[in-house]
């Protein structure tokens, strides 16, 4: 192999900074090109790195590439950057040098109706036309005349470019005018998009198919949970080349470096406690001090200034990708409180081990934990926490937190905000324990720190946002029951027929159910049997299917009763309303409609390995599971009659009075 000069490098991308700074640390010299001033700034210097400013057409980037001493050029431009990539490859060509293309990674195209494609800015342009609302242009300054050429669509336009001297220019060329433009570099998480569609009441969102380092799941994933529609500018046909890792390795060899000579990566996942500095851990704070790269939610970066370098990043999707294009560095993953205390920690974790141990990401990992908010309100308010229950309210589905409060003399609640403590305040109010005392720690070790004890109503009418842990003392704590056998008394009934307790009893221990079990009750009826189900374990799931209005009307009224968020009413007949709900593990009919076997089959598609139970009152239905279950697979099958009587008092005699037979079919299906 002839000695090796420099490689040159055509940048434009954030793959192309990254090969920059991955050659720098192999000590290879080489040049990068890039358009614009904006774009040697977000460069990183390094001895090693030469940068060449200003665009070439064809014939300047030849003259380039033979007078000076390169033996490979990258092509690292945009993927949209068509005419340069012919340029570079023919100037390459001309020049006799080797030339490689840095292919972008790409995002699975998305579907669905509030996402469509088109095949240039011109026709997505037109589409524009006929939808109505604020725009958010992310395509870039260099597209701009294609939206602007109508006055009408130009006004509705919020264009989002690079905070360049050129960007700023081209939007006020084309009538963009101040208020219009948001100068940002990205790439930006979900959260920050998210506040630019709600800070400029964006209807529909433009971008470009630009792959995970430009930030287009991104994009997608907050327009999809702001409600906004999507135009895409799908990607030019890619001419072959190689992905980042890929030519990565090709130029180690071609610059005979071994990547195995690198230092790993150092990362580092750090619970910092509430947030304040004061609260973290000696251990986090060196940690800190000692890293090069910093990433996390932006409240959390905050207080750093410019070094570390930092970054935004919080979800694998987003640090992941990061990570590749990272080399020998110190990196910790900023998170709130204790790491391995209701943290994203072990998710982020798992990620980061998978691809580790796959050799798709060279660096060692370790966790640091932090003080959780938890412990740091049990000292202020002079309570211990070994004897009470911790539940977290952030980010999930309130799951009978009544209940959970009621059997329970002592509960911390982690929270996302205010309206976490409303809710809480709501919940204890309808449910009527309005004897609970409540401690409610405001922004926990920050300087705006409260601490206070208030009632029920009064957190009902809290409206400071900010940051809330709370405690509940609950004096007329009742242990929690551990099995059903609820009164029928207890139900509200009114003339819609009920499973009685005695057979719920046994229809419920026949389905053998387990903890994070997902219910079918089919024919719900009152809702009895869903109740006593879902009462058992706030890790139960149950969902409740009747067609009939008047029962859906009682399921309804008895959950609320009985303070049952894990129940979720289907008003719609079975099977055909079990294609949209998530797997069940087990399910019970209580009442098929005449079309058990369609349900059965059903079911069994819906999960091969399901446990059924099955209420029958006559000898018709009897004879109908018979026929159905004849041509499906099962095992562990039990049939039971029962018979009961009670006794009920005529005169001064207790007269046994007997209740319908019922026959309990159990099995399960054999996969």
């Amino acid at each position: 192999m002839t000695a090796l000069k420099e490689i040159l490098i055509f940048a434009g991308t954030t793959e192309g900074r990254l090969l920059s700074e991955r050659l720098a640390d192999l000590g290879v010299r080489h040049t990068v090109c890039v358009a614009t001033g904006y774009g040697e700034i977000v460069l990183k210097q390094s001895p090693m790195a030469a940068v060449r400013q200003g665009r070439m057409n064809r014939e300047e980037i030849t003259e380039f590439l033979i007078n000076g001493s390169f033996s490979a050029v990258v092509d690292a431009t945009h993927p949209y950057a068509g005419a340069v990539t012919q340029n570079v490859k023919a100037a390459a060509e001309e020049a006799g040098l080797l030339y490689f293309r840095l292919i972008r990674e790409s995002s699975v195209n998305a579907a669905g109706g509030n996402v469509r494609y088109f095949e240039s800015c011109g026709a997505c342009a037109k589409a524009l036309e006929n939808t109505a609302g604020n725009i958010l242009l992310t395509t870039g300054s260099k597209e701009l005349s294609a939206y602007c050429t109508s006055e009408k669509l130009r006004h509705r336009l919020y264009v989002r470019v690079l905070p360049s001297m050129e960007s700023i220019c081209a939007c006020n060329e084309h009538g963009i005018c101040a208020k219009q433009i948001i100068a940002m570099q990205g790439p930006f998480t979900v959260d920050m998009n998210e506040a630019v569609i709600k800070q400029y009441g964006i209807s529909c969102l433009v971008t470009k198919e630009s792959g995970m380092a430009g930030g287009f799941d991104q994009k997608l994933k907050a327009a999809e949970q702001m409600g906004i529609s999507v135009f895409v500018i799908g990607r030019p046909k890619e001419p072959d080349g190689y992905s980042f890792d890929e030519l990565c390795g090709i130029l180690e060899r071609f610059c005979g470096k071994k990547s195995s000579n690198q230092k790993k990566t150092c990362i580092t996942l750090a619970g910092i406690g509430m947030g304040a500095k004061s609260c973290m851990t000696g251990e986090v704070t060196g940690a800190i001090e000692e890293a090069d790269i910093l990433l996390g939610a932006q409240r959390l970066l905050e207080p750093y200034g410019t070094k570390p370098e930092k970054h935004p990043f919080y979800r694998a999707e987003q640090i992941i990708p990061f990570l590749k294009g990272v080399h020998g560095k110190k990196v910790v993953v900023l998170l709130s409180g204790d790491s391995g205390f209701y943290s994203g920690c072990r998710t982020l974790y798992d990620a980061l081990e998978k691809e580790i141990n796959a050799k798709r990401l060279d660096a060692s990992l370790r966790i640091l934990s932090g003080i959780s908010s938890v412990s740091y309100l049990a000292s202020c308010i002079h309570e211990s926490y070994d004897d009470a229950q911790v539940y977290s309210m952030h980010g999930k589905e309130l799951c009978n937190l009544a209940q959970r409060i009621k059997s329970s003399p002592k509960t911390f609640l982690l929270t996302s905000g205010v309206g976490d403590v409303r809710l809480l305040g709501k919940c204890l109010a309808d449910a009527g324990l309005f004897a609970c005392e409540i401690a409610v720690g405001y922004q926990l070790s920050y300087k705006e720190q409260q601490i206070w004890r208030l009632t029920p109503q009064e957190c009902r009418g809290l409206e400071e946002e900010g940051l809330y842990t709370c405690f509940v003392k609950n004096p007329d704590a009742v242990p929690k029951r551990l099995t059903h056998g609820t009164a029928d008394a207890a139900f509200i009934r009114a003339d819609v027929p009920m499973t009685k307790e005695e057979v719920r009893a046994v229809s419920i221990c026949k389905l053998s159910l387990h903890s994070n079990a997902v219910v079918y009750d089919i024919g719900s009826g009152t809702g009895s049997v869903a109740v006593e189900m879902a009462a058992l374990s706030e890790d139960i799931q149950v969902y409740a299917i009747e067609k009939k209005a008047k029962a859906v009307s009682l399921i309804r009224q008895n959950k609320e009763k009985f303070n049952l968020q894990n129940i979720s009413i289907v008003e719609e007949e079975a099977p055909e309303s079990l294609t949209e709900l998530p797997a069940a593990t087990h399910a019970f009919i209580g009442g098929s409609g005449g079309k058990l076997k369609e349900i059965l089959e059903r079911l069994k598609a819906v999960n091969p390995a399901m446990r059924i139970v099955i209420n029958a009152v006559s000898l018709e239905t009897i004879c109908e599971v018979r026929e159905a279950l004849s041509v499906l697979e099962i095992r562990d099958e039990e049939i039971v009659q029962l018979q009961v009587s009670r006794a009920r008092q005529a005169g001064n005699y207790n007269l046994m009075h007997a209740e319908n037979p019922v026959w309990i079919c159990a099995f399960t299906f054999a996969a």
